[in-house]
């Protein structure tokens, strides 16, 4: 009697918890991401997305409506957040790592995926993920460089004038092309070389 029940027992297969919530929107998520990183755009699907997560197709369906917005937010989510330029000391070091972060991001899984899905979706999504990449890395990096650059001005190693426009455009200029263009992934000796002969010498200030 005693083993039959033990027997029984042993058969019953284990209940398994039902994600809700965020715990399944996260796992939906990084299931869109994984898609994104082995199929690309064309081949992800809300099934393999679905099937990813462990859920049902309903489960995705409920909370985005199109392939469009699952990937949008996605990518947001998976994106490294750019909120804070620490002091370093000097503007040097601060944006040596300011911009290490922001290398970091670009290359990022989302990142590399946000890259490809610009490659390969049709010209209206394309508008929508160019603005994800807007919000998600460059108005938010242009942010701290010029934070980075008034701290310097503040500390006395960056002069007063060196604060317009187009110098926050240098950094994001220069990594962006070389970037497309030349294909540098831009290692930390990239980063010294393009700190120390391009934006000290541009900030520094003026003698005599």
């Amino acid at each position: 009697m005693a083993n039959s029940r033990w027997t029984a027992a042993a058969e019953t297969p284990p209940v398994s918890l039902r994600r809700r919530g965020p715990v399944l929107e996260r796992a939906i998520l990084e299931a869109a991401l994984e898609q994104l990183s082995t199929v690309g755009w064309s081949g992800l699907t809300m099934e393999g997305v679905a099937a990813g997560a462990q859920t049902g197709k309903a489960a995705v369906y409920r909370r985005w409506p199109s392939k469009e917005d699952l990937v949008a937010d996605a990518l947001e989510a998976g994106l490294p957040t750019l909120d804070v330029a620490a002091d370093h000391g000097s503007i040097r070091e601060d944006l040596f790592q300011l911009c290490r972060r922001v290398r970091d991001t670009m290359y990022s899984r989302s990142g590399f995926a946000l890259r490809s899905v610009l490659y390969e979706c049709d010209t209206t999504a394309a508008e929508r993920f160019h603005a994800v990449i807007v919000r998600g890395v460059i108005e938010p990096s242009t942010q701290l460089f010029r934070e980075v650059v008034r701290r310097g001005v503040a500390r006395g190693d960056v002069r007063p004038d060196a604060t317009c426009e187009l110098v926050f455009d240098v950094i994001p200029g220069l990594m962006m092309y070389r970037s497309k263009v030349c294909g540098s992934e831009w290692p930390d000796d990239d980063i010294a070389e393009m700190i120390d002969q391009v934006m000290v010498p541009l900030l520094r200030p003026r003698t005599g």
